[in-house]
């Protein structure tokens, strides 16, 4: 089991006590709160310490670490500069943007898409109202993913199954590893697509520390790319984040419309306890290894399932 401990200051500590509201288990003497994911348990302390314990404990601790380093990074010195962070012209430039969908859901496979912005067609794309795609309504995000495809700007769209999924997990990747992976198949697609188009540089949603993406990667003989740059929130900064996200999330909702016309009923998105009810619900009619087809079946809703059968 791996074990990173590091000290975070009280506003992270503060978003964390939101982000984990619903995984939260009795906290130990002395700390703040101790809560429990599919990656790790993270427990943390009075004095900002923060530990954190699972076989992914260092992905989840990169989540957190990476908000803290942003904050440090605007009070560095200005002949310091961090290597994976776009310059602020960088967004009005023609860039390449990736985002995924569908790593929160217990439901539904894990979809990415990288997009194509050149200068030109920013502002037409900010007109037609591209955003984080977690702003909008599902029929929304179809209206608007058609309206990208229209346009007719280059873009690559990837999905991992759940049935593949879940060979993945059980082969040892975690599912900070299927999403560096799927970052990198979309945007190398996509490149491919674009053949000599020139581009300003490459920007990925940021997930993990850019060292772990790397290394992820690595170890299925890629390279990062050059003059790719690494954001959190990078949506909000980048137009072809944000159409990466409304297009990845289009082919999650489509997927899930699909799936629940195999089951018979409309899937919850998300991770919550009418999710656990619905599996209870599916294991009783059709048996618990059709969930292999459907779901993400580490998560620990599968586990908690067993209390509505």
């Amino acid at each position: 089991m791996g074990q990173i401990s590091t000290t975070l200051n009280d506003e992270i500590l503060q978003k964390m006590q939101y982000f984990y509201e619903g995984q939260m288990e009795q906290a130990p003497q002395g700390a703040i709160f101790r809560a429990r994911t599919n990656n790790a348990v993270i427990t943390a302390y009075k004095s900002g310490k923060v530990l954190f314990q699972g076989a992914n404990a260092e992905e989840e601790a990169s989540i957190w670490t990476t908000f803290q380093g942003e904050a440090t990074q605007k009070n560095m010195p200005k002949n310091e500069t961090n290597p994976y962070t776009p310059k602020q012209d960088f967004f009005q430039k023609s860039h390449i943007g990736s985002d995924e969908s569908g790593t929160g859901d217990y439901f539904g496979p894990v979809t990415a898409a990288a997009v194509y912005v050149p200068d030109t067609l920013i502002p037409v794309l900010k007109k037609m109202g591209i955003q984080d795609s977690k702003a909008m309504k599902d029929d929304t995000i179809e209206r608007l993913a058609h309206e990208l495809m229209d346009v007719q700007i280059h873009y690559s769209l990837m999905t991992i199954s759940n049935d593949k999924y879940n060979q993945l997990q059980r082969r040892g990747w975690s599912q900070g590893k299927m999403k560096a992976m799927i970052h990198h198949g979309v945007i190398t697609s996509l490149l491919q697509k674009m053949g000599t188009t020139p581009y300003e540089g490459i920007l990925i949603d940021q997930f993990c520390m850019p060292h772990i993406y790397k290394r992820h990667i690595e170890s299925e003989g890629n390279a990062l790319l050059p003059h790719t740059y690494f954001m959190t929130k990078a949506e909000n900064a980048s137009i072809a984040v944000a159409a990466g996200s409304v297009l990845a999330r289009y082919r999650y909702v489509k997927e899930m419309d699909r799936l629940s016309e195999l089951v018979g009923f409309s899937l919850q998105k998300g991770a919550s306890k009418k999710v656990d009810q619905q599996i209870a619900k599916i294991i009783h009619e059709h048996g618990k290894a059709y969930l292999e087809n459907i779901a993400k079946v580490h998560f620990a809703n599968t586990k908690k399932a067993e209390k509505y059968l």
